[in-house]
């Protein structure tokens, strides 16, 4: 698949047969996650894979009720890891290490569309009770939650602002 094709096609996906997902492909999709750029080559980032249906429900309840997210076969929950960041002090633990996690996050999601599944980057959910959920160490910040199916529906493009209204030249 194109880079190009899949950035335009990829969209936020709420819907999922219960076709499972292979652990190859999540090993493939996470592997790509893993590449994305990095602090000092840190790595400061982890995936916690989440199969069983009784944490799924868990989750969804600590994302607010968003139901969707125990509906997929898999959600995987990625993690800032300030340990490993803190060869950059404080701005490694407190930002390099979200920014590692984050890139991290958007190469999940185009390895997932270009593998033919969908997923939604869930970002609304209680940090301390995922933290709780999935006994995360105190080093361990939950940034995300990413339920990942094969999509039953297909979301609408929806609309972007002009690139020109968000780009400025040398000064704000």
């Amino acid at each position: 698949m194109d880079l190009y094709e899949a950035m335009d096609a990829r969209r936020s996906v709420r819907a999922f047969s219960k076709e499972d997902v292979p652990d190859s492909t999540i090993e493939k999709i996470l592997t790509y996650g893993n590449l994305a750029p990095t602090a000092g080559n840190l790595q400061s980032r982890d995936f916690i894979t989440v199969r069983k249906a009784e944490t799924k429900a868990k989750l969804a309840e600590a994302a607010f009720g968003q139901d969707f997210v125990s509906q997929a076969p898999i959600v995987v929950v990625v993690c800032a890891n300030s340990e490993r960041a803190k060869p950059y002090q404080k701005r490694g633990e407190e930002l390099y290490s979200i920014q590692d996690a984050t890139a991290a996050i958007q190469n999940i999601l185009l390895a997932t569309h270009a593998e033919g599944y969908g997923a939604c980057w869930v970002g609304a959910f209680s940090e301390s009770q995922v933290s709780e959920i999935l006994e995360l160490p105190r080093t361990a910040r939950p940034l995300a939650l990413i339920p990942i199916g094969r999509p039953t529906e297909e979301p609408l493009h929806k609309k972007r602002m002009p690139t020109s209204h968000i780009i400025h030249k040398e000064k704000w």
